[in-house]
């Protein structure tokens, strides 16, 4: 807006402009919201701070202003057909006093649905009656000398028909029951594996899934592979047989067996120990282990894992070889042995606080969680997905546990085949979204609007932008859960993966969060990808549990100019908690956290590799950027068990100033943390701030501190 305002107007603008900022937008009508988020274009814009798409990005307090003149238009493209119900306008001060609303099919023809002369600013809610694909406002006399403005243009109306729920999974999924026979079952598990052990970037994925009863085989599972059991309760599905992860396929390193999962069932291993020698990306949900649970490779290998939640392993879990490891909620038998950084939330039969030696990070209890939701099958044979209560100060296995469970009629299953416009049709309409194994190309963003919709990927299901599109965004509402997703860059640069909730949220949603788990973002590795930013979490109370956010080290399109990729996760939220945070490789700083009163229990980390030179990798005079910021402004945050590892193949010579980097005050505070120069390619000068001695040389010995400040 211009600054030369008259008196008049500038008290207008208290209460025609900053009142709509500040208050709840009005009622919505009773067809979904259409316009939030779609492609927007206008005659004209004010300056470069007021573009069209401000006035349908669910944001209050970001607007589209026009020049000075008439007439003036703002559209949006609903992507496809639709049957207008409703146009919502919350105006600015400069306001239209004559307008219409018209609709179109392509962007050329017009017809009216509504018009005025008698415009009276503030928000107008109009009920309309139109067909088309296009919607506009045509302003042609202004209120003011300034231009057209409009905090917020919402359509509302219904695309066609309401896609159905329910329907099969796909051919990606196997779904076994006890009637099979176990060569049978196993010929599946093996034909898969055989498919899936080294395919590392393959465009492929699979799901087992287990009905309720007992089985006599072995499962090994390979990239991009989930299995679970379809018993409401782990023990209503028995493994006579190993669920297991091994790395044979790479010369006994675990160090990339990366993207696979197991969920929702019991495993009675032969001999008494079952095997998941993983790394990132590879959660280990809801298992009764009825034994040990060794977490290394064959001959003890290199691994670098891993996640371990709502399980119970009655015997000893084995990390041997393991440099790190986070495990949530879970009842042991016992613990063998640390490396680097082992670090337990809520674990009954955790090993007791003892960081640095050994080096175990332990709160008794997990301040704030939920299960992440599952898929089952009732008494009378349907599927239903059942989503876990929220829980204060948790600890131990949540089974069985209180909780909603949600027909599958209630979801859009989701096919590869599908459209962004399809999916999000089937949004609006109210429904809850799965996604069945494969792979999504989206043109446009998939927007969750609505409060307590369940968001779940099957066995890896994997979304890529085109055109640089956001490929997901969820509204600032209560109760969202997204799990299961793999976010892969396209080859036009996203600004962001997935955002949670518009920029400047500020609702609360302390009794009912929303969650994102098991959610994993990639640049680079399978193809050419770029995104600036993987996560940002604008949402109060978000709960973040298990994330692994990967610029690519290796694979296909992999360079320091190729497969570009600022930051993993940026936090702007307050209140947000983060269990089980891997960010690696990014180009700038790992994690940017900006909200008051955050909470990381655990962090992994290790910065880019191939920086080609100590002046490609400068944070103006720093050398390098830390792993993991707290904003200056911050008063208020907590994390436990942090680690930042470098390895600067292409110039070791390169050095990070910190690995950590935070304001100095009472109210922010760090425990258990560390760095680790990998055999001596670069170094870490210091651990958090000026404080801790550099990590360096060939030894790769942590240097470690216990408390700070």
């Amino acid at each position: 807006m211009h600054p030369r305002r008259s008196t008049a107007l500038i008290c207008a603008l208290i209460a025609g402009l900053i009142l709509p900022a500040l208050v709840a937008a009005p009622a919505l009508a009773a067809d979904p919201l259409l316009s939030q988020g779609r492609p927007a274009t206008a005659s004209s814009t004010e300056n470069a701070g007021t573009p069209a798409s401000a006035a349908v990005d669910g944001n209050a307090g970001t607007r589209w202003s026009s020049a000075f003149s008439d007439p003036q238009w703002l559209q949006v493209d609903l992507g496809a057909t639709a049957d207008v119900t409703s146009v919502v306008l919350q105006w600015e001060a400069a306001y239209a006093r004559a307008f219409r609303i018209q609709v179109s099919d392509n962007a050329s023809t017009w017809t009216d649905i509504y018009s005025t002369t008698t415009g009276p600013g503030g928000t107008q809610t109009l009920n309309v009656s139109g067909r088309g694909r296009y919607v506009r406002m045509y302003g042609t006399t202004r209120a003011t000398q300034y231009g057209y403005s409009l905090w917020e243009f919402q359509i509302y109306g219904t695309t066609g028909s309401t896609p159905p729920g329910g329907g099969d999974l796909g051919p990606n999924v196997h779904v076994f029951d006890p009637s099979m026979s176990s060569a049978s079952i196993q010929s599946t598990l093996d034909s898969v594996f055989g498919q899936m052990e080294s395919n590392q970037f393959g465009l492929q994925r699979h799901a087992f899934l287990f009905k309720p009863g007992s089985y006599n085989v072995n499962a090994n599972i390979g990239f991009y592979t989930s299995i679970a059991g379809l018993g409401r309760n782990p023990d209503d599905v028995t493994i006579n047989g190993q669920v297991r992860v091994d790395a044979g396929w790479f010369g006994g390193n675990a160090t990339q067996n990366f993207w696979r999962s197991a969920e929702n069932l019991s495993i009675t291993p032969p001999g008494g120990t079952n095997q998941w020698a993983v790394s990132q990306a590879a959660p280990f949900r809801r298992i009764h282990v009825r034994g040990n649970l060794n977490l290394a490779p064959t001959g003890y290998g290199w691994a670098s894992g891993g996640y371990i939640a709502d399980s119970k392993i009655d015997g000893t879990v084995q990390p041997y070889s393991q440099q790190q490891w986070f495990t949530r909620d879970s009842t042991i038998g016992g613990w063998l042995n640390g490396v680097w950084n082992m670090v337990f939330s809520g674990v009954a039969g955790a090993p007791a606080q003892s960081f640095p030696d050994p080096p175990y990070t332990t709160l008794d209890t997990s301040p704030v969680t939920r299960e992440k939701p599952y898929l089952y099958v009732d008494g009378s044979g349907n599927y239903q997905v059942f989503v876990p209560a929220l829980r204060q100060n948790s600890r131990g296995a949540n089974w069985p546990g209180t909780g909603t469970s949600i027909p599958l009629t209630q979801f859009y299953v989701a096919k590869p085949s599908d459209t962004a416009a399809t999916i999000n049709a089937a949004l609006a309409s109210g429904l809850h979204l799965l996604f069945t194994p494969g792979i999504y190309h989206v043109n446009q963003t998939i927007n969750v609007n609505r409060a307590g919709t369940v968001v779940l990927g099957l066995g890896y299901a994997t979304i890529i932008p085109d055109n640089g599109v956001v490929p997901m965004r969820v509204a600032d509402v209560d109760g969202v859960k997204v799990a299961g997703l793999l976010f892969d860059a396209g080859g036009v640069n996203s600004p962001i993966l997935m955002e949670v909730g518009p920029a400047g949220s500020t609702a609360s949603h302390a009794a009912n969060p929303i969650s994102i788990q098991d959610v994993f973002f990639r640049i680079g590795g399978a193809h050419a990808g770029k995104a600036t930013t993987s996560l940002v979490v604008n949402s109060d109370n978000t709960i973040i549990d298990h994330i692994w956010a990967w610029r690519g080290d290796h694979g296909t399109g992999i360079g320091w100019t190729v497969n570009t990729a600022d930051t993993g996760l940026i936090v702007n939220g307050d209140d947000v908690t983060a269990y089980g945070l891997f960010v690696e490789h990014y180009q700038k700083y790992q994690v940017i956290w900006n909200g008051q009163r955050g909470r990381t229990i655990f962090f992994q980390n290790e910065m880019p590799y191939d920086p080609p030179n100590q002046a490609a990798w400068m944070n103006g005079s720093t050398r390098g950027y830390a792993s993991y910021k707290v904003a200056d402004s911050v008063t208020s945050h907590e994390a436990w068990g942090l680690g930042a590892y470098c390895y600067f193949d292409v110039d070791p010579s390169i050095v990070a100033e910190r690995g950590f980097e935070t304001p100095v005050n009472s109210g922010v505070r760090f425990h258990d943390l560390l760095t680790v120069s990998l055999g001596g390619n670069g170094t870490i000068a210091h651990v958090v701030n000026n404080t801790g001695g550099p990590a360096q040389g060939t030894d790769t010995i942590p240097v470690k501190i216990v408390t700070y400040p």
